[in-house]
């Protein structure tokens, strides 16, 4: 591969699979790589870039960190794509890019777009793209896709019946999951250390019957080799273009991720914090259609610390999310609204930052129940005047050390499976 252009590792997978976690750890793992990253969430809030930046070195400020929300790059944001990776690689300022999909996506046309630009037949050229002329390939290599694979929770996605229908479309989650396993160059089974060995091997079968070439590797918590899926040089473009998916995708371009999917997502705000005890009852009873969900939230009772919460399935999973600026001393507050001049402005006068936001994505859910039910679980008028330490909790108590001793390992080490996990 020429180093005249930038090779790409495209971060595939269903819903929950780890993709953010991969990513992270490779960034965390490869300090020498300059690497630019872009992260997509269907979603209007984009839950893993904030990861990211909290994670890793790059910031959200950084220009090598590029958001695309509220859409999927393998449908409505393909033009967003290619106009995103063109301004970028004009200051190469890096020498590997990484594009994490948002988990309703399939690799297939993702390839097809960053390796055919606007020749696409149905992809209509963006305002930059008829100024400047700059396609992708100029500057761009796909050199390896990657697909993450949730072996926890495989054998349900992949057995699920539930149909998802839109006019004469019909496909599920079981059939996306199938759709990431075909399109991939390595296959990340993560999750490893929640199956016993004779399930892995059965689910090893499978993904070998459906994608004999890809390369399987086991991983516990999203730890890879990088060389394993970084500059591999895996991606056979002539093996790729030939395939029947590759044909059909070009004759009949990709739906939406609602419309082929059934799959939406909205965000859930509150400036009040959950109760303890209403909030993990609806946690033990969470609607099976919600099929992702992410974010942050306030536990009244939880002055200090917020909690990120991050469902996928049937696992709830729960971390320390970070000191609110509110319970800073003044002169760490002080520096933040200099660096964050926005932040004064969602300023509470009594609570400060704190504050939950949590994204749900899943299959024909009912927005204004679930945003019903979520406030209901938050504090009334009354409670807000009570004592919050009086509230019963079943909530876990994590290890939580002074600001300046606090490291982001310590965090993840503390992460638990709460409510509805195995």
């Amino acid at each position: 591969m020429s180093r005249e252009t930038i090779p790409v590792t495209v971060l595939s997978g269903n819903l929950g699979a780890g993709k953010t976690t991969v990513l992270n750890n490779l960034l965390n793992t490869r300090t020498d790589l300059d690497v630019a990253v872009l992260v997509n969430d269907m979603g209007e809030v984009n839950v893993d870039a904030e990861r990211v930046a909290e994670h890793s070195d790059i910031s959200e400020d950084d220009e090598d960190l590029i958001e695309l929300s509220n859409g999927c790059i393998c449908c409505e944001l393909r033009g967003d794509l290619l106009d995103a990776l063109a301004k970028l690689a004009q200051a190469r300022e890096f020498d590997y890019l990484i594009i994490e999909s948002t988990g309703v996506a399939e690799p297939l046309p993702v390839a097809q777009t960053l390796t055919m630009g606007f020749d696409q037949g149905d992809l209509d050229p963006t305002e930059f793209y008829e100024e400047t002329g700059i396609e992708v390939m100029d500057y761009y290599e796909l050199d390896t896709t990657v697909t993450v694979v949730d072996a926890h929770q495989f054998w349900t996605t992949f057995d699920s019946k539930e149909s998802l229908m839109d006019g004469d479309t019909e496909k599920d989650l079981g059939s996306l999951l199938v759709e990431q396993i075909k399109f991939c160059d390595v296959l990340l089974l993560n999750k490893c250390d929640l199956v016993d060995e004779e399930t892995l091997d059965e689910i090893e079968e499978m993904i070998e019957v459906l994608q004999p070439r890809a390369e399987i590797i086991r991983t516990e918590h999203g730890t890879v080799d990088p060389e394993a899926i970084v500059d591999t040089g895996r991606f056979d473009f002539e093996e790729a273009s030939q395939s029947a998916g590759w044909m059909q995708e070009l004759q009949e371009p990709h739906e939406s991720a609602e419309e082929e999917h059934g799959v939406t997502s909205f965000v859930f705000e509150s400036r009040r914090p959950f109760h303890p005890e209403r909030f993990v009852e609806l946690l033990d009873e969470f609607p099976t259609n919600v099929v992702r969900s992410k974010g942050h939230f306030w536990l009244a009772g939880g002055s200090e610390f917020g909690l990120g919460i991050d469902i996928a399935g049937q696992s709830i999973r729960l971390e320390p999310a970070g000191r609110w600026i509110a319970a800073l001393p003044e002169d760490e507050q002080a520096q933040y609204f200099e660096a964050y001049p926005d932040l004064e402005a969602n300023w509470h006068p009594e609570y400060g930052d704190r504050s939950s936001r949590l994204v749900l994505i899943g299959t024909e859910m009912n927005h204004d129940e679930l945003r019903e039910d979520l406030q209901t679980a938050t504090l009334t008028d009354e409670e807000m005047g009570d004592d919050w330490d009086t509230f019963e909790d079943r909530f876990p108590e994590f290890d939580l050390e002074p600001a300046d001793e606090q490291t982001e390992a310590t965090e993840a080490q503390d992460a638990e499976e709460v409510g509805l996990a195995d």
